[in-house]
Parts: structure tokens; sequence; C-alpha cells
């Protein structure tokens, strides 16, 4: 789904209750488990959780690194982990936590695609968002990088 909106509380407005329902619990969850320095955002057209320029300017694509993202889409919501693209442990983690929770993982490559709150495995989730800090997390992209 796509967006005008630029700013954060532009987002929310343009959302339907039955959106907001489920994206603002999430976006609670990622907000109260954010590492210190990163930011939250409208960026490729969803919420952005991402180290600023000002912090990290060596990205490949000259666009704030991103960590977290959350976006509604046309039939479901998404919510992008990069800690789990470029981990395979904190992967791992990530599909163990579905499995024992009995919850089916429909993910991409950093990219969970969900219907509701209670498809997300979200203690896991949020001890994944709080795994790094701004200075680890860039390391990790440098190392993914130079992978």
């Amino acid at each position: 789904m796509t967006t005008v909106a630029t700013t954060v509380q532009d987002y929310l407005a343009s959302l339907t209750p039955e959106q907001r329902s489920v994206i603002e619990p999430v976006r609670s969850l990622i907000l109260s488990h954010l590492p210190s320095g990163l930011v939250e955002t409208i960026n490729w057209g969803m919420f952005s959780y991402e180290v600023p320029l000002a912090l990290y300017p060596n990205t490949y694509n000259k666009k704030p690194l991103s960590y977290v993202g959350l976006a509604v889409q046309k039939q479901y919501y998404s919510l992008y982990l990069m800690p789990a693209y470029m981990d395979q442990n904190v992967y791992q983690t990530l599909m163990a936590a579905f499995e024992s929770a009995g919850k089916k993982l429909s993910m991409g490559k950093s990219c969970i695609r969900f219907k509701k709150v209670e498809d997300l495995p979200l203690e896991v989730i949020g001890s994944i968002i709080a795994s790094h800090t701004v200075s680890s997390f860039i390391s990790a992209y440098e190392t993914a990088r130079n992978a």
C-alpha cells in the first residue's frame, strides 16, 4: 500500500481504525525496545526505525541505515527486522519462537508478514529489537556488507 504521508502523525492519520488497531501495538512494542540513537521516521513508505545519516553516512544507497520497518500492505502488515536478516542465529531464534508459540511464520528476507498482532511472538521480537546498540548494529551491517 503506498502512502503520501511524510510524518509519523500523517501516516497514523491515514490509517483506518482497523489498521491502527494492529499497527499501534506493534509500533509501541518497537518504540519500547528501540535502542537509543535510532529514530522513528517515515521512509520507504512506512514507519522506519533507522540510524540517522548524521551518525552513519556511509551506507550503500546514501539513505539512513534501516533497523526495523513497519508497514500496512493491502492484504497484510509487514514487520522488517534487519537483525534477523543479517544474523542467522537471530533468524533461527525467531523461527523457533514462532514454532514454540504455534504461530505460522510467513517471512521474506527480513519481512515478517502478519494479519493481526496475535500472529507475532511479541516477547521475542521485542528482545530482537533491543539486541543491538547503534554501534553494534553498524558493526554488524559493515560485516554483512563485506561478506
